[in-house]
Order: structure tokens, then sequence, then C-alpha cells
């Protein structure tokens, strides 16, 4: 059962829980959605907001549903779960039911879907997207390693509407 916090009483290791943990993105509706993991993203303030902020590569099938809508979610899973990013992160909702391939329950009683087994969700309303520049990197060692066929990420960074948590 998840409860809601404030964004100020979120404990999370956050560079353990994107970085080590994985976050799922979703975006869509109960019509159409899909999950992405994301190794990627950050969280904290800006313009005055609790944001958070991801990153996702055109190609990816999730990035068209990050267009279209105005709202996503990151959801961080129990350690007892991380398998499900063997699928979410290697295989395309183009191709695969991934709730039903990882045995995870949708819910859409928010504005972005999410998964019953989250440990953490949050969901976040969109306030800007951009595009990675190749001239805008001043380490070119990064575009080199990361963008070798120069697939550059768009920048989504939405404003925290809600964060729900596990009850302990």
């Amino acid at each position: 059962m998840l409860r809601e916090i404030r964004p100020k009483e979120w404990n999370d290791n956050l560079f353990k829980a994107i970085g080590k943990d994985w976050l799922l993105v979703g975006a869509g509706d109960e019509k159409a959605y899909n999950v992405m993991t994301a190794s990627w993203g950050e969280a904290g303030v800006l313009w005055g907001r609790d944001v958070m902020t991801v990153f996702i590569r055109p190609q990816r099938y999730t990035f068209g549903f990050m267009e279209s809508g105005d709202y996503f979610s990151c959801q961080i899973f129990p350690d007892a779960l991380h398998d499900i990013h063997k699928i979410c992160g290697t295989k395309s909702g183009r191709d695969i039911d991934k709730a039903r391939a990882c045995n995870l329950t949708p819910v859409f009683d928010e504005k972005a879907p999410y998964f019953k087994e989250a440990r953490a969700v949050v969901i976040c309303r969109k306030l800007y997207h951009d595009i990675m520049r190749e001239e805008a990197f001043v380490d070119r060692d990064v575009l080199e390693e990361d963008y070798p066929e120069r697939d550059l990420h768009h920048i989504y960074i939405g404003k925290i509407e809600k964060i729900m948590i596990e009850e302990e």
C-alpha cells in the first residue's frame, strides 16, 4: 500500500535509487501507455519548484507517450523486483506487454500510469522539454563515449505533483 508524502519527507538515497536500483519511467493513459528503465535522472529544486528530470532517447517507445502527454511517473521498485529491468530495459513496449511479462499491476488513478508493486512513485507534470545538443558538451569525452551515434537524449523536467511511498 502506498501513502502520499511531501517531497521534503522523501528520504530515499536518490543516487542509489536512480543509479543502482533504477527507475521505471511511465507515460500514457489507460488506452495506451509504456514504461522504460532509466538509470539516469535527477530530483531537486528548480524555478522554486520541486522537480524531477528524466532523459529519453527519441527511438524509445516511451518517447511518443512523453511527447504527447503532460504527465509522467518515475517508479522505484523493491530489490526483490529488480529483475523487471531485464525486460523493461531491453524489450520494447511495441513488441510485448511489459506489465504482463513482469507480472506487474498497472494503476491509472493518477495522471500518469504506475505499477502497484512499486515502493515509491513520483507523479510529475511536464514543465520543460529540450534536446541535448552536441555543441553544448564541454567535456567532449562524454559525447564520444555515450553518444557515438549522436542519438542525443531529450530532457524532460517535471514538477513533482505527488510522491507516494510504500507503507512501513
